[in-house]
């Protein structure tokens, strides 16, 4: 198999020789070209024909989300990775690169003092996304399509008084775009609290919530420990911590911790569905969208042993079917919807159990 072609677009010549040297040390890539700045990585495109753009946000001349709009006018599928600082600017301008159509996106390491250290998150944070991006098989991110319609329920059984009293959502590249697509499709009455992981950052995670509640009906905010859940309402869980859900006398509360990171993730969707299967039982639904790798897998497996549903996001509408995939392939899927068609999934579960009593 010919590997993966990159082009890299960075001003910064210490970043570019680092990501070079870097992928090119992995044989399943090969870097075919360089540039400091969008006018020429424009250019760049067309002479070296990349499967995977590498694009920094700030740059001269042109910068990452100029050049992105320029980008997606003539090659609207090629998929582009953004360079991001970890800073609130960073953030901003990543989720508007997201919203621009940008793949996924990479913080750059916070100096380059520590060469190696440096090499480690690049080769870490950047290589898995390019694999994954670029569609190639025989890795743990792409699991065989599921060919047949989810397996019958073979674990625990909802009965028809258990209503369903929370939903669950798990999510990771493509997230963002994902969640602005699927928040507003939600009704302002939707009678359900809603916990979100998406897989980002610190500070990335607050913008994002900001920018969901400005587009949705239904009020998102960044989860704070101690905060009681209510209906209608929408919580993701802070870069850097843990989400858990709490029953206690009082009702049902969020929890943030700093545990140790679950599959290399923290946020971990498998830390929030355990949790969600201890305090619900079966009154859960889980909802897995698109996403790189498997967290989520032993968490939805876990929900649904206690009788809870799980809806995953199907492969055609995935950036990635890694996460809803495995879920899917190991047939805990109850439901395997395009995105578009997931709103009228929950909303259809929600009221097939709405005449069993309000949730608590």
């Amino acid at each position: 198999m010919a590997p993966i072609r990159v082009l890299v677009v960075d001003d910064s010549v210490v970043i570019r020789r680092m990501v070079s040297g870097i992928l090119g040390e992995d044989p399943r890539l090969e870097v075919v070209g360089t540039a400091p700045n969008g006018r020429i990585g424009l250019q760049k495109i067309s002479q070296v024909n990349p499967d995977v753009v590498t694009l920094d946000i700030e740059m001269p001349e042109m910068d990452g989300l100029e050049t992105l709009r320029e980008l997606r006018h003539t090659w609207p599928a090629l998929p582009v990775i953004m360079f991001s600082a970890l800073t609130e600017r960073g953030a901003a301008a990543t989720l508007e690169a997201l919203s621009l159509g940008a793949s996924d996106y990479v913080t750059k390491p916070a100096g380059v003092g520590n060469q190696q250290e440096s090499l480690n998150r690049i080769r870490d944070d950047l290589i898995p996304r390019i694999v994954a991006l670029a569609g190639h098989p025989a890795t743990a991110e792409s699991p065989r399509p599921v060919v047949s319609p989810p397996a019958p329920r073979p674990l625990g059984h909802r009965g028809a008084a258990d209503p369903v009293e929370i939903v669950a959502i798990g999510v990771s590249t493509g997230g963002p775009n994902a969640l602005a697509r699927l928040l507003p499709m939600l009704p302002v009455d939707f009678p359900l609290p809603i916990v979100i992981v998406q897989h980002m950052p610190p500070v990335f995670t607050r913008f994002l919530a900001e920018r969901l509640s400005a587009a949705s009906k239904l009020k998102v905010e960044e989860a704070r420990s101690g905060q009681r859940l209510e209906p209608g309402a929408v919580w993701i869980a802070p870069g850097n911590y843990h989400m858990v859900v709490h029953r206690g006398v009082d009702g049902v509360t969020l929890g943030l911790n700093q545990g140790p990171a679950e599959n290399s993730c923290r946020p971990s969707v498998d830390v929030l569905f355990r949790s969600v299967a201890e305090a619900y039982g079966g009154r859960a639904l889980a909802v897995v969208l698109t996403g790189m790798g498997q967290d989520g897998l032993h968490g939805a497996r876990q929900l649904r042993t206690e009788g809870s549903s799980v809806i995953v996001q199907d492969e055609a509408s995935s950036v990635v079917w890694g996460m809803p995939g495995f879920i899917a392939q190991a047939g805990l899927a109850d439901e395997v919807l395009s995105l578009d068609q997931i709103a009228g999934g929950l909303l259809r579960r929600v009221s097939l159990t709405a005449s069993a009593g309000r949730p608590r």
